[in-house]
């Protein structure tokens, strides 16, 4: 295939960028150094002998192994000169046990440099492994904000999906299979050294895993753009990634050798990861999560079954904040208010996720209502509740679980 330049495309008529904080106000930008594009693989090996590495440790998995990208990326090590180790005992949504026996295949090894190649569920497998490997303890005693205070091992991660922008952020997701939730580590350290994201890679995805994980990376520039800590910085990435997603997502399983298609995804989520990463997220993630804990589902799925109902919920309080996510999806607001454009872009994203074959419910993916409760207090304990547009109990987290059954 040949070479495909990133997509730039024009900002969206009428777009007015909130201004940068004054008065003593002021934010931070969390990035890793980025490479990007058709062929970019082979920078991995010398990505990582600039980080030090002489012993990468490459985690992975069975998926990434039969496609053939291991190999490839193990000809670029050796051709670095580096001779890797690869692990990949690993399971969707990564696992508190599995975390721990990759941490000590890792500190087994010698090795240096981690090396992520996969999806969000390997990278986050990834930072956790280095997480434990250079802090100790278990990986669940780091959910939470900034609890890993020790420097950890240089990552370099790259990207086979595009969706979950684990590979630019300072977020990592854990399953407790005890608590049966996700636990989310949100912190700088976990930011990696180095994302080497190749559209190529997507082009091996199966269409169930490019529709869930392109809802993911459409949620993150959603939530992004509405968060409460969200910025002129990450405001600019938001809404191009949701335009983007909005106009090659469909392409990308009617089309699936579309390289056209498949860059400007693997840049949609390049950009959501750089918006969600510095902005945080809202009540979808927030609730997604305890779903996807309980009963082991795609992330992807969830988001796209909640997002509508979180938006409505959100825009009763925040409507504004919705006709510039309804531009960039496409819908003509001229003269329209702000609560019609939320409810279009609402209705939107739900046409969207049935034409990807979502489910119209929780219920169709095991969620009963005798779990709700439950499900409704642990999502108060998720940071990602913290940065939504508007306040929520549990009370109406419940109600918000009812009507996505």
């Amino acid at each position: 295939m040949t070479a495909v330049a990133p997509v730039r495309l024009p900002r969206p008529a009428g777009f007015a960028p909130r201004p940068a904080p004054t008065g003593g106000a002021f934010t931070k930008y969390l990035v890793p150094e980025v490479v990007f594009g058709w062929g970019s693989l082979s920078e991995a090996g010398w990505a990582a002998r600039r980080l030090g590495a002489q012993r990468p440790f490459v985690v992975t998995d069975a998926g990434l192994v039969e496609a053939g990208w291991w190999a490839e990326l193990a000809g670029h090590l050796a051709e670095a000169g580096l001779r890797a180790t690869v692990w990949q005992e690993l399971t969707a949504n990564p696992k508190d046990h599995e975390v721990a026996a990759g941490t000590e295949r890792y500190l087994e090894s010698g090795c240096d440099v981690l090396v992520g190649l996969g999806g969000g569920s390997v990278i986050d497998a990834a930072k956790a492994i280095a997480v434990v490997a250079s802090n100790g303890g278990r990986i669940l005693d780091y959910e939470g904000v900034d609890k890993v205070t020790a420097a950890i091992p240089p990552t370099v991660m790259c990207p086979s999906t595009a969706g979950t922008g684990a590979d630019v952020s300072q977020f990592a997701v854990i399953t407790d299979t005890t608590r049966r939730l996700k636990a989310t580590l949100i912190g700088r350290a976990l930011v990696p050294d180095i994302s080497i994201t190749d559209p190529r890679l997507l082009t091996t995805m199966p269409d169930d895993l490019a529709a869930a994980t392109g809802l993911d990376a459409l949620t993150h520039g959603i939530e992004a753009f509405v968060s409460r800590a969200a910025g002129p910085l990450t405001d600019v990435h938001a809404l191009h990634a949701i335009e983007l997603i909005c106009g090659s997502l469909r392409s990308t399983l009617d089309r699936p050798e579309d390289p056209a298609a498949r860059t400007a995804m693997a840049q949609a989520s390049l950009e959501a990861g750089l918006a969600f990463t510095n902005a945080i997220l809202g009540a979808t993630h927030a609730m997604s999560h305890q779903v996807g804990g309980l009963l082991d589902l795609p992330h992807g799925v969830v988001n796209g079954v909640l997002l509508p109902h979180v938006i409505r919920f959100n825009a009763r309080s925040a409507p504004d904040r919705f006709t510039p996510v309804a531009r960039a999806m496409g819908i003509d607001v001229a003269g329209m208010p702000a609560d019609v454009a939320a409810e279009e872009a609402a209705a939107a994203v739900g046409r969207l996720a049935a034409d990807l074959g979502c489910p119209r419910g929780l219920a169709e993916l095991g969620v009963r209502e005798a779990d709700i409760d439950t499900l409704a207090t642990t999502t108060l304990g998720d940071a990602c509740l913290s940065t939504n547009p508007r306040d929520a109990d549990s009370t109406e987290i419940a109600a918000l679980f009812r009507n996505a059954l």
